[in-house]
């Protein structure tokens, strides 16, 4: 059966998220994100689409992302999947699907709710119980937005960037103390 087809946008923010297959992990260790990570920087400079914030968590992966045109998105996650699955089969000898069918996208249609799928990225990891504080989390962007560690993927949103002129400045815009209230 056909999946829904796609409305494609260009130059829209989207919260794009993919699945592991059954809620299987898709990350086995430190190398396999470093390798996502990778890969997701290759495909979204061939295909340009401004990566403004991830998270990597052990079972999914959480996207915000604006698409230069309209095929961007579904050419950048087509890209660094099939990349990604090619690389975690050969190291860990595995075959068969590693994603939970096609991605899902939200189009995300205003200010409020683009600062708050930048804080849910950054919660994530606190709010599954993986970590106490964001900071401890190292897949996701909360280490360069609030802790000032350079992520080449990452092309921050001109709205976060409109919260103020440093990570001090938008810190308090964004997840105030990494901690969940």
């Amino acid at each position: 059966m056909a999946g829904i087809p796609r409305l494609y946008f260009s130059g829209c923010v989207q919260h794009v998220i993919q699945r592991g297959n059954d809620g299987e992990s898709c990350f086995y260790d430190e190398a396999d994100y470093k390798a996502y990570l990778y890969f997701l920087n290759d495909a979204a400079e061939k295909y340009q689409v401004a990566i403004h914030a991830f998270v990597l968590m052990t079972d999914h992966v959480r996207l915000l992302a604006t698409p230069s045109d309209e095929q961007g998105i579904s050419r950048l996650m087509q890209a660094q999947g099939h990349r990604n699955v090619q690389h975690l089969n050969f190291i860990y000898g595995r075959t068969g699907a590693l994603w939970e069918g096609r991605y899902k996208s939200t189009l995300v249609d205003n200010d409020c709710y683009l600062l708050t799928v930048y804080r849910y990225l950054e919660l994530n990891p606190v709010r599954a119980g993986m970590v106490a504080h964001a900071s401890e989390y190292r897949w996701s962007n909360y280490q360069a937005n609030a802790l000032g560690k350079p992520i080449q993927l990452l092309t921050p949103h001109s709205l976060y960037l409109r919260l103020g002129k440093t990570e001090e400045e938008r810190l308090p815009f964004t997840v105030p103390g990494g901690r969940l209230p």
